[in-house]
């Protein structure tokens, strides 16, 4: 199935993680600027600098995508999705295994801050299976179904529970486009360039593999953050794609 994201630019859909401190961060940023669309702010970027570091990237100009994947009862979730939009995040995640209810207390949070604040509703997007896990770390946890099976249950609630998409590894990304439709994120960290070394990522597939299996969107950091010149090697990934 296609997405109705293929008529976006393709510099407009990869996402660059800064899982760095705050003085990488900014220097990356510095690069990136005019080049990248989206960046990632994670927790320990968060953690160490605050709501700082999101309004300083977008008076760079840049969409951010906080991943700081919120998983409590439903209010305190619903709290932490007013909190992040409130503070600019264009995107956030929370994990699926938090259930429905708990995914549909973030997505009220997050339009109840968009509407007070003037901002537009943040995409809002479950985590579903990391992508340093396979199906050994799933059955050290008690889960017996494959990956993929895993997957697409969690997805699944995250349907029903009536937020953006999920997060999901490229192999994956196939099937969850023809679960979810084509306006559903589906947005893949665990991509590599073709030569890349995989780090701590177990389930891994190249930019072109993850929009030809039906990704919205890409999330890439090593490969461009450490590379010697991060403009370059962004504007290397998306001349590939």
């Amino acid at each position: 199935m296609l997405s109705s994201f293929e008529s976006i630019p393709t510099r407009e859909r990869v996402i660059v993680a800064l899982d760095c401190g705050i003085d990488e961060a900014f220097d990356l940023a510095d690069k990136l600027q005019g080049k990248a669309t989206w960046l990632k702010v994670g927790m320990t970027l968060f953690y160490a600098n605050g709501p700082a570091i999101v309004y300083a990237l977008k008076e760079r100009g840049f969409k951010v995508f906080l991943d700081l994947k919120f998983h409590d009862i439903p209010h305190q979730v619903e709290g932490a999705a007013a909190s992040a939009t409130g503070n600019g995040a264009d995107m956030l995640t929370m994990h699926t295994v938090g259930g429905v209810d708990m995914m549909s207390a973030a997505q009220k949070g997050a339009e109840r801050a968009a509407e007070e604040y003037g901002f537009e509703v943040p995409v809002t997007l479950g985590i579903t299976v990391l992508t340093s896990m396979n199906e050994e770390g799933l059955r050290e946890i008690g889960v017996s179904r494959s990956v993929a099976d895993q997957v697409a249950v969690l997805a699944e609630q995250a349907k029903i529970a009536g937020i953006s998409g999920v997060v999901a590894s490229p192999q994956e990304a196939a099937e969850l486009r023809e679960l979810l439709g084509p306006d559903a994120y589906i947005v893949t960290p665990g991509v590599r360039p073709a030569g890349s070394e995989r780090g701590d990522q177990s389930r891994v597939a190249t930019p072109a593999e993850a929009f030809a299996g039906g990704a919205s969107h890409i999330v890439i950091g090593r490969p461009i953050t450490q590379a010697d010149d991060p403009a370059a090697a962004f504007e290397r990934i998306v001349a590939e794609l």
